[in-house]
């Protein structure tokens, strides 16, 4: 251990303490100590291999920096809000246990090529995880689409009852908006996968160093084209947030459903206990509390995208101490993305459909307004005239207070001579099963679409 007095901040020396905590980002950016340790390992060992840095001390410098991050991971390690973020912190711990040593690691890098790389992958990461947590709810609603293939329910549009369909059909809706997620998800990584490090303050490094080196030792696929670029653009941390948000909107819909269906004016599900909440007052109550934070944490990642567009937009190049402010909104979106797709793949597998709740309200005739006009297509009647026929028709049916299966012959022949006694045979699983076209909500074109998806689930990235 030498006793040599670390460094202080080059940027917050003299600084009152207020401008000091205003300025402050290590409460939130000390969670990239992983990838800053990474960067700086990889970076003595290019030093080294360069010949720029003596190999005795740059072993030395990698040693310590292993100990640094045992000691964050034990909970051991002395953070100093003076020393601003997770980087300074780092090399002043390495300052304490190396001395004039530990100024090696600086050598040929700029805190503004170090935080990019550190960024990058922490958005790399997390787009890897938050891929795989989608898959693993996209495998939940397909063993739910599975398990639940025979019933019926009806569709809506306007929160209204439309058309009659597969419960099956319409979960897996939700399936194929989360293989779009992924695949942005998977587009982010790929565009986010470029090593800044090598790129310095902002004009590159006076040194022979090996940025291919480096990018293979942290993982990156190719090195940044442009020093400036490298250390100014966050426009894979705005992609990843757009990512994140259109992920959660599509889940904020979901729980939509779940907070609706769950009410008793609907009945469709019942909650599971170990996914619901009760009332402080309420005994009887089963509250979807999950489901309405998912719809608040949509809004909540909605404002940060909005936020770093905002944050971005009147930026001079090439490195602004604005971009600081880059890390909350990324944070909080991987947090709330990753933690509504583990809950979400947690809670949909204990939903409990109640099936005579559904079937009942599927069983409603005006949902079958549409199929009486295709019948009378099919019998020869152009499909705008047969569409007024049963407008009539419906508007008759509830002036007299009835459904469309309280009519008799008679009524119907009044608005078309075409209908005969088989439209009066018209029913839901036959609406159904009539719509037996790619993608439609017909029993075997579903079944397709759950082995379409399984192939999907199972298929080697």
């Amino acid at each position: 251990m030498s006793s040599e007095q670390p460094p202080q901040s080059p940027t917050a020396q003299g600084l009152d303490p207020r401008a000091l905590a205003y300025s402050l980002s290590l409460p939130y950016d000390r969670r990239l100590y992983r990838y800053d340790i990474a960067c700086s390992l990889a970076h003595i060992r290019m030093l080294a291999r360069q010949g720029i840095v003596p190999a005795e001390e740059a072993e030395a410098i990698a040693r310590a920096l292993e100990e640094i991050r045992a000691e964050i991971e034990a909970g051991a390690f002395p953070f100093r809000d003076e020393l601003e973020d997770i980087h300074l912190n780092i090399e002043a711990r390495l300052h304490e246990k190396l001395g004039e040593t530990a100024g090696w690691l600086h050598t040929a890098r700029s805190r503004n090529d170090l935080v990019a790389t550190d960024l990058r992958l922490f958005v790399m990461d997390a787009c890897r995880e938050a891929a795989a947590a989608v898959r693993r709810l996209q495998g939940a609603i397909v063993a739910l689409a599975e398990s639940h293939l025979g019933i019926v329910m009806p569709g809506y549009t306007h929160l209204q009852h439309a058309q009659p369909v597969l419960l099956s059909h319409h979960l897996l809706a939700y399936f194929w908006m989360l293989e779009r997620d992924r695949g942005r998800l998977l587009d982010c990584r790929q565009r986010a996968d470029e090593l800044p490090l090598g790129a310095g303050a902002l004009a590159g490094v006076p040194y022979p160093v090996d940025r291919d080196f480096l990018a293979r030792e942290l993982g990156f696929s190719r090195v940044s084209a442009n020093s400036v670029d490298a250390v100014s653009s966050r426009d894979f941390v705005v992609e990843f947030i757009a990512a994140a948000a259109t992920c959660l909107v599509h889940l904020s819909r979901l729980a939509e459903e779940i907070v609706l269906w769950a009410s008793p004016e609907f009945g469709f599900i019942e909650l599971p206990p170990r996914f619901a909440t009760g009332s402080s007052i309420m005994p009887q109550k089963r509250n979807p509390d999950l489901a309405e934070l998912a719809r608040a944490k949509a809004a909540r990642v909605s404002g940060h995208l909005a936020a770093m567009l905002a944050l971005l937009k009147g930026l001079p190049l090439a490195y602004d101490r604005d971009l600081q402010e880059d890390k909350v909104p990324l944070f909080e979106a991987a947090d709330a993305l990753l933690g509504t797709l583990e809950v979400f793949a947690a809670m949909l597998p204990d939903l409990r459909f109640r099936r005579e709740r559904l079937e009942a309200a599927a069983a409603d005739p005006f949902l079958l307004a549409t199929d009486l006009a295709d019948y009378l297509v099919r019998k020869g009647v152009p499909f705008r005239r047969a569409y007024q026929a049963v407008r009539e028709l419906v508007a008759h049916a509830q002036a007299q207070g009835k459904g469309l299966g309280d009519l008799s012959l008679e009524e119907y022949r009044r608005f078309s001579p075409h209908f005969d006694e088989d439209a009066l045979k018209l029913d839901a699983r036959g609406a159904i099963e009539a719509r037996d076209v790619p993608g439609g909500t017909a029993s075997r074109r579903v079944r397709e679409a759950i082995a379409q998806a399984r192939r999907l689930l199972e298929a080697q990235e």
